[in-house]
């Protein structure tokens, strides 16, 4: 016998006779009769391979190898509290914990809906992390996250996408560029213009891709740079035009330092859509968030980056 043979029951029983130092008063609290709270400490002696009490006159005490049970029973029944308390906050949304990713698209509205949420949902822990596609798609793929918001979902069958908004693509230049004003651009009038774009494999190079319909080779590419900031200042400072989320350049667009382009074909309307894993078992609280995405992300983003009465969408 191994004390891998072990019970629960049995350590609790113990831990009750030996805070009691009595088999009579650990029944009574235990609602068992005293003869089966014997045999249950009985077994685990014969586990332990060793008598866990001593009985000198009328009384019991713990042996040397009664006391180790007792420290040990303690920690294994605490650890099972903790489990039990774990599991009743998942059970619930308010407590829970939200694990989510997001494409860096997202940064600049994301977190507004984050905090709307916990407004409704007091006491959920966030846990936000904010990277590439392909840095996304890993963290779905290793379940490091329970949800993804991205623009371009994976095509996998083992995954559940659902759009939720619209997410419109611009052209954007500073106020002073010569195209600036112009109505109605033609796509060809765009080869000879400098394109400052996100690193191949990102979500806006990939959306790029699908807006020009197979004309990209025909662009001149100037600089390819990972930040959406960098790219913004760029253009900002005259160096270039840019294909970006309409939903990263709602501040520049309302202080005059970024214009949308009048280009045919424009904005290039995508969505956002919320990824999960189809064998994923989401938490209660990533539920009640995929939900709140599904019935009110469109308005609240819409709300948030202004897009509408900004000039994005043509008049």
């Amino acid at each position: 016998m191994t004390m891998r043979n072990a019970t629960l029951r049995q350590l609790k029983v113990f831990e009750t006779v030996a805070r009691h130092l009595s088999f009579s008063r650990a029944a009574e609290e235990l609602h068992l009769t005293q003869p089966a709270v014997s045999t249950q400490v009985r077994q685990l002696e014969e586990h332990a391979g060793l008598p866990l009490f001593e009985q000198l006159g009328k009384k019991i005490y713990l042996t040397p190898a009664g006391t180790e049970m007792l420290h040990y029973s303690r920690a294994i029944i605490q650890q099972f509290h903790e489990v039990d308390e774990a599991m009743s906050q998942l059970k619930g949304v308010s407590g829970g914990k939200l694990n989510v990713a997001v494409i860096s698209a997202g940064d600049y509205f994301f977190p507004r809906l984050l905090a709307e949420f916990t407004r409704r949902y007091a006491g959920v822990v966030l846990n936000l992390a904010v990277h590439n596609r392909a840095e996304l798609l890993h963290q779905l793929a290793t379940n490091q996250t329970d949800l993804a918001v991205m623009v371009r979902p994976p095509h996998e069958t083992d995954a559940t996408n659902e759009p939720f908004a619209p997410h419109p693509y611009v052209i954007v230049a500073a106020p002073t560029h010569p195209l600036a004003h112009k109505r109605n651009i033609k796509m060809s009038q765009l080869a000879s213009e400098a394109f400052i774009v996100r690193e191949r494999g990102s979500d806006t190079w990939n959306s790029m891709e699908e807006g020009f319909a197979g004309r990209l080779a025909n662009l001149k590419i100037a600089m390819e740079i990972k930040s959406t900031e960098t790219i913004k200042q760029a253009v900002i400072a005259g160096m270039g035009i840019a294909f970006l989320s309409a939903h990263t350049i709602s501040l520049e667009l309302q202080l005059g330092h970024l214009v949308v382009l009048d280009v045919e074909s424009f904005p290039v309307m995508l969505n956002w859509y919320v990824v999960h894993r189809k064998n994923k078992r989401l938490p209660p609280v990533a539920v009640a968030f995929k939900r709140f995405l599904m019935e009110e992300g469109a308005g609240l983003i819409e709300k948030i980056t202004r897009v509408k009465e900004l000039s994005v969408y043509k008049q």
